[in-house]
Parts: structure tokens; sequence; C-alpha cells
């Protein structure tokens, strides 16, 4: 396995941790040993001939990858995830074109199989009106912050119980996604920007989303929100950016890949022109 993604983000739990997390009665029920985030990762490959005892999800949001069961092997492309079963040899890896950029979590507990049921192979969990992805990802990284902060009894019973939710916005995908209500055209691209802040998408995306040509859909939104289409989005990107700088210990480079953006310095240059100040002269003011 290839080490060191840039902007990458990983949590493994020491023996010490896993075993409170064994034997308290409420987190025995789903607990967590490892957790992180690779973007871009190019050259990712893992293989384990001799299998672990937790189960693995793997949640891809940009790229492709690919992972094997047995004898057979899947394919997975950007919005789909899957559950390696525990106790069972595997391999996966980021697809050499187009590397893939994951969320994953081992996971494990005496209701960690209710979760992994039929979750196998690759499942689609696309932006949609009623998504609900960008609510999604702001758990995982409650959860990662909490695990981060402390491993107390009670920070790994919040991070658990988390878990659970997480896990069941996916294993239960409508219920989820029905928790949203129906939406104008504008208010649902809206939506879809929201949900894709940590991707990058162009103008013909978002035109082909509203089924209007590009033109039209921009003077549309442009009536109604009174900018350009992508100009609204680099706000919200940078407006995310602005919450992660202050909730979060993440670095500047980590947060730059966690909105969509490829180039550190391009970042910071748009996060100056939008917010007056450099995301490090931001973090540093609002914390004193």
């Amino acid at each position: 396995m290839k080490d060191g993604f840039t902007g990458e983000r990983s949590i493994v739990l020491p023996p010490a941790i896993i075993e409170m997390e064994q034997s308290d009665p409420l987190v025995s029920s789903l607990y967590i040993t490892d957790i992180g985030y690779y973007p871009h990762a190019d050259g990712h490959y893992r293989e384990r001939q001799q299998p672990i005892a937790a189960y693995v999800l793997i949640y891809c949001m940009e790229g492709e990858g690919w992972y094997r069961i047995g004898d057979h092997t899947y394919h997975v492309r950007a919005n789909q995830y899957f559950i390696l079963p525990a106790g069972k040899p595997h391999a996966y890896g980021a697809s050499t074109a187009r590397p893939w950029t994951i969320y994953w979590i081992h996971f494990t507990g005496q209701h960690a199989d209710i979760y992994s049921e039929g979750q196998q192979q690759p499942q689609d969990i696309s932006p949609t009106h009623n998504s609900r992805i960008s609510e999604r990802q702001l758990v995982f990284e409650e959860i990662f912050s909490t695990l981060e902060r402390s491993t107390d009894r009670e920070s790994l019973r919040y991070a658990s119980s988390l878990l659970h939710y997480y896990l069941a916005s996916m294993r239960y995908l409508r219920h989820y996604r029905e928790g949203a209500g129906e939406a104008s055209l504008i208010d649902a691209t809206l939506h879809y920007m929201q949900e894709n802040l940590e991707h990058h998408i162009t103008l013909d995306q978002l035109a082909r989303y509203t089924g209007y040509s590009p033109s039209h859909f921009s003077l549309l939104f442009r009536q109604q929100t009174g900018e350009s289409p992508l100009a609204y989005l680099n706000r919200m990107k940078i407006e995310r950016a602005c919450q992660l700088l202050l909730s979060t210990s993440m670095r500047v480079n980590q947060i730059c890949h966690k909105v969509g953006f490829d180039d550190s310095y391009y970042f910071s240059r748009l996060f100056k022109q939008i917010t007056g100040k450099s995301p490090k002269l931001y973090r540093q003011e609002a914390g004193s």
C-alpha cells in the first residue's frame, strides 16, 4: 500500500482503546477500530490474505477503484460504497487512470452484521434532490473529530451512536432520503451543489441536471440568486471551508481537497478573494 496521500487523514485506535470498546455495554454493539479519508489516492492498494475481524466500509466520492472478495472482482465508481465482510480475505485499490477519493471505516460489534448484510456489491448513493449527502458527511466529520479529540468512555459512546446513524443512512437509504421535502428547480440545484462540494463540477453538468442549456440555466439562476452558478458554487465551497477551519483541526491542504480543489494555491487565492483573509489568518483571528 502506498503511504502519504496529499490531504489524507486517518485514525487507528490502539488495542487498549479497542478493549475498552469491546467491554462497554453500549459501545460493544457497534464500534470503530480505524477510520480515514484518502483524497485522489493514486497508487492505493491493499491486500489481506489473512482476514481481519472487522468489516471494511469504503465510500467512493470521486474517481474509480476496484475490490476483490474470493473469486469475484468488482468495479467501483464515484458515489458508490461497499462493505467488505469480516473474516474473509480481500483486496482493493484505486484505478490507475482515475484514482478514487474515499472515506473508509473499519468497524465491528455485536450488531455490525446488520449494517453489512447485502452490501458486498457496489451500492449507488448518487446526488439527487433529496439525497442529503452533505448531511451524512458532516456525521462522518463528527465521528472523526470526536475520536481525534478524545477516546474516553463518553467519547467512544458518542462515536458509536453516530456510527449507527451514519451506517443506517446508507443501509436504509430510502428512509433517510424521505426526510427531505420537495423543492423548486433552483432550490434543487442549490441542493445539488451542496451535495457536490467535494467534487469539481462544471456549468455544463449543472445545466444538464436541470435540463436547460447552459446559457438559459445561467440566466434563470442569476435572476433568482443575483450570481452566476459557478460564483455561487465557489462561495458555498469557501463557506464550507470556513466551517471546517473553525470546527476541525484539519490542515489547509486537507480542507482544500474536502471542498473540491486540487490546487491548494488556487484555493488560498479564492479564499482570500471571497473572505478578504488567507485561510491561516481566518483561523487565527477566529480563535483569538
